[in-house]
């Protein structure tokens, strides 16, 4: 099912893309390169939900230079490669893949590639893709995807290669997008970060916090919606700091008031941004999804001081209790990292502490490794790998003992379910989703798919359901 393209309007930042887009579309027309003939993209997406939140912008943008998507890189005339700066191995990985690419600009010099996403705005992996990668035709970092069509025409009009690093950030209103899912729907509503977390790299590669306008996130919220979107998720780097003429929990009840059959969802929350108001706005808004990922990173204060995370044990459990006590039956999920630099087996048991008195129905957990650019890449007390290893095991031994607590309370349940697509192990059964984390599985007939349906749950693991379509 192709989707239709969704936009708010362009704004000033972005007005210019039309005019090149325009000028690509008509570079193909001029070479008979349209309808079932027309040249095809394919996007590579690496890391966050963010990412393929732009991943969809750069579709949007594809289609209208005349593209239409393609499922294999071999098929496609433009390649995009958006990639991640999280961790050294997502950097690492990438590079891979873009090596990879070499063989087919060998066998069709006239396919275009482009590398975008948080790896290329340092300006040392910029370097490295313009002297390693000499079939790389230009790079556009998180602030400039609204030049990636004046990128194409210039490298199909056999102009030099050319390789962008953003000096501000915009919020580049109005970028067309391409939602991969007719039914499931990222809705960014604010980027970048102020944190300044000690391990993290976002606040260098993703910009300042800037929040869109709230008159802007409710035109794309109604598109979207109209498009035939049934479960909406908010992403921001820190979503909860949202402030684009009303906070996060105003924003939310705004949308939650648009007519429809729809879920809301938002991530990733910081601890510190966790309000009342949010957490009330929750458990009154009956289309918001009762789930609500709250990171801690730690259960100990000295490591939480030394990540700059700016809350405590005891604040961040009062935020938990709150939401306990607000929203009874809440899934709520976390993310840790085990052996931060100067993490002591007292800290480490002080996060397992943490996990117990949280309850999390999930959590994501990482092995800490240094990233370049970081605070604590330079801090001493490094922990060795196999320490680290180690508690790791014994976390994820504590999580699954949780999680399967947890899911069980599901047992017996029906719940309301969106038939999301055919499972992926098993072409006999539906996955889906509903308020608990975890996926759904169940019989039912693929005409269901993009709807709500009732199922009851007959078994819960720790990483899934099954459960019965009733009729």
């Amino acid at each position: 099912m192709r989707n239709s393209l969704i936009s708010t309007g362009i704004d000033e930042s972005t007005a210019p893309l039309l005019e090149y887009a325009e000028s690509v579309a008509a570079l193909h027309r001029a070479a008979g390169k349209t309808g079932d003939n027309a040249p095809g993209f394919f996007i590579q997406t690496f890391g966050c939900q963010q990412n393929e939140a732009d991943s969809e912008k750069l579709a949007g943008l594809c289609v209208l230079m005349g593209y239409a998507r393609v499922a294999r890189p071999e098929e496609a005339d433009l390649i995009l490669v958006n990639t991640c700066a999280i961790r050294e191995h997502a950097e690492k990985k990438a590079l891979s893949i873009i090596g990879q690419y070499k063989h087919l600009k060998d066998a069709n010099p006239s396919v275009v590639i482009g590398v975008g996403g948080c790896m290329v705005t340092q300006e040392l992996r910029v370097s490295k893709l313009k002297n390693s990668y000499p079939y790389v035709s230009f790079t556009f970092d998180t602030g400039a995807m609204q030049y990636v069509p004046k990128l194409v025409y210039n490298a199909l009009s056999g102009g030099k290669r050319s390789f962008i690093l953003t000096e501000e950030w915009n919020l580049n209103e109005g970028l067309p997008s391409l939602p991969e899912s007719p039914h499931s729907a990222w809705l960014s509503i604010m980027y970048g970060c102020n944190n300044f977390c000690s391990y993290c790299i976002v606040p260098y590669v993703r910009g300042r916090e800037r929040s869109r306008p709230v008159q802007a996130v409710i035109e794309e919220a109604r598109q979207l919606i109209a498009n035939g979107a049934k479960d909406i998720t908010l992403l921001g780097q820190n979503v909860n700091s949202y402030d684009g003429g009303t906070d996060i929990a105003g924003l939310m009840r705004r949308i939650c008031a648009l007519e429809g059959d729809f879920r809301l969802r938002f991530m990733t929350s910081h601890p510190k941004d966790a309000s009342d108001r949010l957490i009330e706005a929750m458990a009154e808004e009956e289309k918001i999804v009762k789930h609500f990922h709250l990171p801690v990173q730690s259960g100990s204060d000295r490591i939480l001081k030394a990540m700059n995370r700016r809350y405590t044990f005891d604040s961040y459990m009062d935020r938990i209790r709150k939401l306990r006590e607000t929203v009874p039956d809440v899934s709520v999920t976390s993310d840790i990292i085990v052996g931060f630099p100067g993490e002591t087996e007292e800290d480490f048991e002080a996060t397992l502490r943490v996990m117990r008195e949280a309850d999390y129905d999930m959590v994501y957990s990482f092995i800490y490794s240094p990233r370049n650019g970081t605070p604590a890449a330079r801090m001493e007390g490094q922990v060795p790998r196999e320490v680290s290893s180690e508690r790791m095991s014994r976390l994820l031994s504590l999580e699954a003992e949780i999680s399967d607590r947890r899911n069980s309370r599901f047992e017996g349940r029906t719940l309301r379910v969106l038939a999301d697509g055919i499972s992926k192990n098993d072409p006999d059964m539906l996955t889906g989703k509903g308020d608990p984390v975890r996926p759904i599985h169940f019989k039912a007939d693929p005409s269901v798919i993009g709807r709500f349906v009732n199922v009851k749950i007959k078994k819960t693991s720790t990483f899934s359901f099954e459960g019965e379509k009733e009729e």
